[in-house]
C-alpha cells in the first residue's frame, strides 16, 4: 500500500510540474518594450472622439518634409514621421523628381514629378503658422521656401470645413490625413480597414477645418510616434515596398533640458 501511495504522490507532482503555466524571460521582455508611457508623451492619442478613427496630435516644435531616408528612431528630436506626397515610381535610387508635385524640404524648393491627383498642399512656415490650401500651390511653395519651412501637394479631402471631391478614389484600405483641428495640427487613421468613401465619411464627422490625404497601402504605411518615455513605436510596419519611400511628414520636438 505504500508503494502505491508513493506512485499516486510521484504522479500527482509530474501532473501539477506540467499544468502550471510558465512565464517566460521573454515575454516579460516583449511586454517591456511594447509598454507605452503616455505621461509626458510629445504625442497626445484621441481613439474616442469618432469612432473608427485614431487621431495622433503632435506637440512638436518645427515641422520638416525629410526626404530620401527615414527619419532614424534613435533621432530623439523626432516624435512622429509619416509618408506625405505620392511617390511617383518604384526606384532603387533616390530622386527628388520622383516625388509627386513639387516640394519643400529643409527650407530648399524642388521640382517633382506632375500630378494630376495633387489638388491641393500643406506648407509649414518655421515658425508658428501652417496653411493648407486648396489648388495651385505654387505661390505658397515659393513662400514658404523663402521662410525656410516646409511643403507638399497632395489631394485634398477637406478645406475650410467642405468635403472636396471627396471620392476621387476607391478600394479598401486604412486611410490617413493630415488635418487641421480646432486649430491643433493631427494625423487622423482609419482603425480598420474600409472603404475610402467611409473614411471621408468619418473625416467628415470628426469635422476637421482641413483635411490632406497622405499616401498610403503597404509600404508606405510604415510610421513611428514616440512616447513619454522616449520609445519610439510604430503605427504600421516595414513591408517589401518600404524601400521605395522617398518622403515623410516629421515633426520634432527638442527635449526638455534638465536643470
Amino acid at each position: 500500500m505504500k508503494s502505491i501511495h508513493y506512485i499516486l504522490i510521484i504522479v500527482a507532482a509530474v501532473l501539477l510540474c506540467c499544468c502550471t503555466p510558465k512565464i517566460s524571460k521573454q515575454t516579460t521582455m516583449d511586454k517591456d518594450v511594447n509598454a507605452i508611457t503616455m505621461e509626458g508623451s510629445p504625442v497626445m492619442i484621441d481613439d474616442t472622439t469618432v469612432n473608427g478613427l485614431i487621431v495622433y496630435y503632435p506637440l512638436f516644435d518645427r515641422i520638416d518634409l525629410v526626404c530620401k531616408k527615414m527619419p532614424s528612431k534613435q533621432d530623439t528630436n523626432v516624435i512622429f514621421c509619416a509618408e506625405a506626397a505620392f511617390t511617383h515610381e518604384l526606384l532603387d535610387e533616390f530622386a527628388h523628381s520622383n516625388i509627386d508635385g513639387d516640394h519643400v524640404s529643409g527650407g530648399k524648393r524642388y521640382t517633382g514629378a506632375q500630378c494630376r491627383d495633387n489638388s491641393g498642399a500643406f506648407a509649414w512656415f518655421s515658425d508658428t503658422t501652417w496653411e493648407f490650401i486648396h489648388g495651385e500651390y505654387d505661390e505658397l511653395l515659393d513662400s514658404v521656401a523663402e521662410a525656410g519651412g516646409m511643403g507638399f501637394g497632395q489631394a485634398i479631402i477637406i478645406h475650410n470645413g467642405e468635403s472636396i471631391c471627396p471620392l476621387w478614389r476607391d478600394g479598401v484600405n486604412q486611410y490617413r490625413a493630415l488635418c487641421e483641428k480646432d486649430g491643433q495640427l493631427c494625423i487622423v487613421d482609419s482603425r480598420n480597414k474600409v472603404e475610402y468613401e467611409n473614411f471621408v465619411a468619418l473625416l467628415e464627422e470628426f469635422a476637421p477645418t482641413h483635411a490632406l490625404y497622405m499616401d498610403m497601402g503597404a509600404g508606405w504605411n510604415h510610421s513611428w510616434w514616440r512616447d513619454g518615455a522616449g520609445k519610439a513605436h510604430e503605427i504600421h510596419p516595414k513591408a517589401d515596398k518600404s524601400r521605395y519611400c522617398t518622403n515623410w511628414i516629421t515633426f520634432y520636438k527638442s527635449p526638455i533640458k534638465q536643470p
